[in-house]
């Protein structure tokens, strides 16, 4: 098998056999297509139809070496050679390599920043002001916070807002039912302003947003379909995507100060670290967000312990 087509089906298994998130999925691609693409520049029969039995240790090495000269992040390289081991074992079990090439590659430790959190304030007014643009009535204002009281208080990874199906809705529960990584479902829990948020907008503005999916001329019944099931919907009315949430969260925090990422990932730090400032378990949380592992988790324990630590030096006398 050459290496172009053992890349096709390496990328297919992963997305709909093992269940990989599509960024996932998207970084691997990348990845591996740079690596074909490498391979073809330094000889040209070592590009895509190559026999992928001929890959080698030191064709990984010499690739990911090009990329640490051109100065890529330490985080970078690690997902590099997440990917090439991810691969490799993959080639293996098809029994396409005689061993895995990538199992003698060394991860490199990239720094662990803390990420960035908002404190309550922050939170407050970002809410209040979505709440006095949403009492306009405009059906994309009324959305906007219900999707931001939503993300506040689920710690809901953007993609899976995204995938949220009416069906896994409980209204009366007030509870979500999320497909996250790794194909794990989940059930998450969320307060009164974030039911009230939502009533507001599934009553009075989801309506008309549907309204233009269905009058659209040139949207496909099945298009119709898949709008009917989500929760959040553009202003087509179509299933809103990614890209979009990521522009509302960032108008959002552009009034707020602090340096640091502005997308919906900030809203998730930020909602984990709040649970455990107020006490809650380590491993509830950690059920909450979905990680796998509860190192995942405990990078939240870290930034509690961070701003005590910077309280303490600000207010202590003898700090």
């Amino acid at each position: 098998m050459n290496l172009g087509t053992a890349i096709d089906g390496f990328l297919t298994a992963v997305e709909f056999e093992y269940g990989y998130s599509p960024q996932t999925v998207r970084a691997y691609r990348r990845d591996l297509l740079s690596f074909s693409e490498y391979l073809e520049a330094s000889d040209p029969d070592s590009g895509p139809d190559s026999d992928v039995s001929e890959l080698g240790l030191e064709a990984l090495r010499d690739w990911l070496w090009s990329r640490q000269e051109r100065g890529l992040a330490q985080s970078t390289l690690a997902r590099n050679v997440a990917t090439l081991k991810s691969f490799g074992k993959w080639l293996e079990q098809h029994r396409l390599v005689a061993g895995n090439p990538a199992s003698r590659l060394r991860t490199p430790k990239a720094p662990r920043a803390l990420p960035r959190v908002l404190s309550d304030d922050q939170v407050s007014r970002i809410l209040d002001r979505a709440d006095g643009l949403a009492q306009t009535g405009d059906p994309i204002a009324v959305r906007d916070r219900a999707l931001l009281e939503l993300l506040y208080a689920t710690a809901l990874r953007v993609s899976e807002v995204c995938g949220l199906d009416l069906s896994g809705l409980d209204r009366t529960q007030r509870t979500v039912r999320v497909v996250g990584k790794g194909a794990k479902e989940r059930v998450v829990p969320f307060g009164a302003p974030a039911a009230l948020a939502l009533e507001q907008y599934l009553t009075s503005a989801r309506p008309d947003l549907l309204s233009a999916a269905t009058d659209a001329s040139n949207a496909s019944r099945a298009e119709r379909e898949r709008a009917g099931a989500a929760v959040f919907l553009s202003a087509s009315g179509s299933r809103i995507q990614t890209h979009q949430i990521y522009r509302l969260v960032a108008r959002s925090l552009e009034q707020e100060p602090g340096s640091g990422p502005r997308g919906p990932h900030t809203l998730r730090h930020t909602a984990a670290t709040h649970l455990l400032n107020g006490g809650a378990d380590l491993r509830v949380v950690q059920e909450m967000l979905g990680h796998s592992s509860l190192a995942s988790t405990q990078v939240y324990t870290h930034v509690s312990t961070e701003r005590l630590a910077q309280s303490y030096r600000q207010a202590h006398p003898r700090a």
